[in-house]
């Protein structure tokens, strides 16, 4: 998608500016420029980025164009990128973006000419861009290309198997097949506490951290993880619901609870509910490196769900409180949005603030796709 933008834009235009936007600019350059970058120049494309303007000054075949980089995180997005005019935008991960950021991207591109690209995995079928632009395609007069993963050459047939085998259920259908399905059951419903929950391996650790949610009216929950063999073992848990106690806790009384889940181990960082603000502050008082998680639901679900398909997180037997709440978490299917239930969740926040952080560790294809138009061309393409 990207080679295709930018031979198009370096084709029919000279003197113009364009639009690259990415859910962020780090994700932008992540996830797209930097495979794509060493391709265009292989073409004899020279590019000149400067990066603290967000701007790539691109020269080819006589014709020079500049292409700012934007980032659609949230709805003040759409601030960054009003007043550009643009002959072209790609949107990589549309769905991603907040609707007012990709139509303001839209409505920027004013030169006579000018095409809108987008690339994104399946949402829900409520989501609004498959509303508004895949089941709207043709009346827009936008060219859809529906890719399943089989399609994509830059996966062995090794790795493809890997993650047929790690995703399932709505995961499955629109990660491996490329369908619009609605999210609904159980969140995590491959798992069988009875069948996938292990006793913690005998012998040390390599490394030791604790994850956190937070609650004073909602239930607090604690998670100690342990490595070995680059496996994370869910050793242990702190669980407290004060409804059913009858009785809340203070910052001081949780962090002399997380003291105790920790038992003397050296503690590498506690990765801890980012809203709980007061009690960061009381265990970095006590000497603990804490990071404030992130809580982004959705990839958050999709990160978990993986690494335990793939048993690199695992959930011991004696957290009863975890290994309930995972057979009873599941998909507020009253909403167009995927939202898990605002029950039986507070282990499951803390289970995914932990793969969050595990996998922001370590990060680690290119396909390109031409098609030929007879008669009117195409203005956008999907």
């Amino acid at each position: 998608m990207g080679l295709s933008f930018f031979l198009w834009a370096q084709a029919r235009f000279s003197g113009k500016q364009f639009g690259l936007c990415g859910k962020t600019i780090a994700s932008l350059r992540r996830n797209l420029l930097a495979e794509l970058t060493p391709c265009l120049e292989r073409l004899g494309m020279r590019i000149q980025e400067k990066r603290s303007e967000n701007l790539l000054i691109v020269r080819y075949n006589g014709h020079e164009n500049r292409f700012l980089l934007f980032g659609g995180r949230d709805e003040s997005s759409a601030g960054l990128i009003q007043g550009s005019t643009l002959a072209g935008v790609l949107l990589d991960e549309a769905a991603l973006m907040p609707r007012s950021f990709v139509e303001q991207a839209i409505a920027r591109c004013s030169v006579e000419g000018s095409r809108l690209w987008f690339s994104c995995n399946p949402d829900g079928p409520g989501h609004w861009f498959y509303q508004e632009w895949i089941l709207k395609a043709e009346e827009r007069r936008a060219l859809r290309l529906h890719f399943t993963m089989e399609d994509n050459p830059s996966l062995s047939d090794r790795v493809r198997r890997r993650y047929q085998r790690a995703y399932s259920g709505t995961f499955y259908r629109r990660f491996v097949l490329g369908e619009w399905c609605a999210a609904q059951g159980l969140v995590y419903d491959f798992f069988n506490p009875a069948r996938d929950a292990e006793d913690p391996p005998e012998g040390p650790f390599e490394e030791w951290r604790i994850s956190v949610d937070y609650g004073t009216v909602n239930p607090a929950s604690f998670g100690l993880w342990g490595l070995r063999d680059g496996v994370w073992y869910r050793t242990a848990e702190y669980y407290y619901d004060s409804r059913r106690a009858g009785q809340q806790k203070t910052d001081e009384e949780y962090a002399d609870e997380l003291q105790k889940l920790a038992a003397g181990r050296s503690i590498r960082r506690v990765i801890a509910d980012p809203s709980a603000a007061s009690f960061i502050e009381t265990l970095r008082r006590r000497g603990f490196t804490v990071v404030r998680a992130s809580n982004d639901v959705a990839d958050g679900i999709r990160v978990t769900a993986d690494l335990l398909r793939r048993r690199r997180l695992v959930i011991c037997r004696g957290c009863r409180d975890c290994l309930r709440e995972i057979s009873l978490y599941s998909w507020d299917e009253r909403g167009d949005r995927d939202t898990p239930r605002k029950r039986d969740d507070h282990a499951m926040d803390e289970l995914r603030y932990f793969a969050m952080d595990m996998a922001g560790e370590g990060r680690g294809g290119f396909a390109a796709a031409s098609v030929e138009r007879t008669g009117e061309e195409a203005r956008w393409f999907v």
